[in-house]
């Protein structure tokens, strides 16, 4: 069940990428887009040195020396490339990366993502988090809608260590698909047959359904 909501929110994200994009995923469901691009042709960046990430390989083909950052196996298309992690960061500061898919512990209602420690807890690294929030023209956290321990993981207020001040545009769950414009988060499509206001009582931020409407002023200036 955890792993067909994980899929869900994985296919979902697939529908936001355009052809021709560079796109970096980083640990735990962004590794699964690979396996569900179709006919989408997307150049495919890991922060552990690779540029040109394929799908899943069949069980008989699987080499643990090429490994994604969640460190399950995959493939490489032809022409991609593998480097170090000097030059991973390299792509990743220097604007490089159309698109960040990124998991996440917390989103609070303006965007800001938590991602890379749980207070009290041992930290292993910080890893790309920070360099990719900085450093990626736009940011898709994808994430359960809830933590293991039933929490929400849309918050009002982070009370993790912040990844950054650069805020998500778009959040993806097995739920909802969340926008987020001018410090405000907007509910623009429903991924499961949950009510509005069951959803309203599992999500720990305040939400608008739909996005902003325009102002007048907006509307004169076009």
């Amino acid at each position: 069940m955890n792993e067909n909501r994980r899929i869900t929110i994985a296919k979902r994200i697939v529908q936001e990428l355009e052809s021709g994009q560079t796109v970096n995923l980083g640990v735990g469901i962004p590794t699964l887009i690979p396996d569900y691009l179709d006919d989408k042709q997307l150049v495919l960046q890991s922060e552990n040195g690779l540029l040109g990430m394929g799908p899943t390989p069949p069980p008989g083909q699987v080499n643990m020396d090429l490994i994604s950052a969640s460190k399950d196996p995959i493939t490489m298309e032809t022409g991609a490339s593998l480097f170090d992690s000097s030059a991973s960061f390299a792509m990743i500061r220097g604007g490089h990366i159309d698109v960040a898919v990124l998991g996440a512990l917390q989103v609070d209602r303006t965007g800001e993502i938590a991602n890379w420690a749980v207070p009290g807890a041992t930290i292993l690294g910080v890893g790309g988090a920070m360099d990719l929030v900085a450093g990626a023209n736009k940011i898709i956290v994808a994430t359960l809608h809830s933590s293991k321990h039933g929490e929400p993981k849309l918050v009002e207020e982070l009370t993790y260590p912040t990844s950054g001040i650069r805020k998500a545009d778009l959040v993806v769950t097995e739920h909802a698909v969340f926008r987020f414009e001018e410090g405000s988060m907007y509910l623009v499509e429903q991924l499961s047959d949950l009510p509005l206001d069951e959803l309203q009582e599992i999500t720990g931020a305040p939400f608008q359904v739909g996005l902003r409407e325009p102002d007048k002023q907006e509307e004169a200036a076009e």
